[in-house]
């Protein structure tokens, strides 16, 4: 029986961690996946045997067991034995846990799995905690294990005012449309999952999961934390002095903020409830912090420069 390499069909370490796993996984089942290679046998090979590799590492126990097998796989090579010396009894696995669900003729039952014969001897064709489905494939009688279809990954890129006000947002993906509701609120960096919406299934398996990243277009005016949001409100030297209204376009639309009289620059002034939506609560809301920038007057008359010595010598 040939053994199998998994950490090499990945192409990671044996040290790599689950995330590393998970990563190469992805990347190579995205790209031997049936639905991008119609036809193509090379590809659908690969493609189970990654996939059989991704079932054994991302799984401590099975990784575990597996790892001893390979490193007395290996002293055993080094010293000069082959595949039909070695005593591979002594891990097989000895039955007693595994639950088994078939759909098809109970005449075929023992036929095969879908997996290796090094995955079957190993693990007793177990998968998924133990429990496999399996379907009758031509008139062979082949049995292939349903497979949940491979989960994808995207961006949707959205501005801070979709994020305030939500609501529905069609996107394309996989050349198809896709209507998503978005609540109010929405964070950047949050993901969605769209049941169904990933890769088809095999052998019968449920389709995967679309895995939608939010990511907030950085906004002109406005800088996000959390719920809360931070700007600068500009005024004239003469409002900052004298107090009075000053107009601000917040995200639900024009205000008229009332500016004290004698008003230092960088002052921060808070306007409850004004920030972002909370998400998923209803009527509730951050806060908004406006920084004060004063403007100062520029290219003078010959009057107002006077003026302000004018000013300038009552200060003294």
């Amino acid at each position: 029986m040939e053994y199998k390499d998994y950490y090499k069909i990945l192409g990671v370490n044996k040290t790599a961690t689950q995330n590393e796993i998970k990563k190469a996984y992805r990347k190579l089942a995205m790209k031997h996946h049936p639905d991008k290679n119609k036809g193509d046998k090379t590809s659908e090979g690969k493609f189970q045997e990654i996939n059989e590799a991704n079932e054994v590492l991302s799984d401590p126990a099975k990784r575990k067991k597996y790892d001893e097998l390979g490193s007395n796989w290996q002293q055993y090579q080094q010293s000069g034995g082959n595949d039909e010396g070695f005593d591979w009894s002594k891990y097989a696995n000895r039955g007693g846990q595994q639950s088994y669900t078939y759909q098809g003729d109970i005449n075929d039952i023992f036929g095969d799995t879908g997996y290796s014969d090094f995955f079957d001897n190993l693990f007793g064709g177990s998968f998924g905690g133990g429990s496999f489905a399996a379907k009758k494939k031509g008139r062979g009688g082949r049995r292939t294990a349903a497979m949940k279809g491979q989960d994808y990954e995207a961006i949707l890129e959205i501005t801070l005012e979709d994020a305030y006000k939500g609501g529905a947002k069609l996107f394309q993906y996989d050349n198809q449309s896709i209507k998503l509701n978005i609540k109010p609120g929405i964070k950047d960096g949050q993901v969605l999952k769209l049941t169904g919406k990933g890769g088809a299934g095999a052998a019968g398996g449920p389709a995967g999961d679309l895995l939608l990243n939010i990511k907030i277009i950085p906004h002109s005016v406005f800088r996000r934390e959390n719920d809360n949001l931070y700007a600068d409100l500009n005024i004239d030297l003469y409002t900052a002095v004298l107090g009075g209204k000053a107009e601000f376009s917040t995200l639900k639309g024009k205000i008229k903020i009332n500016v004290q009289k004698e008003t230092t620059a960088d002052k921060i002034l808070k306007l409850n409830k004004m920030g972002m939506p909370v998400y998923g609560t209803k009527d509730s809301f951050g806060d908004l912090y406006l920084k004060i920038k004063i403007n100062i007057p520029k290219h003078l008359s010959d009057k107002e420069i006077k003026l302000f010595k004018e000013l300038q010598a009552l200060r003294k």
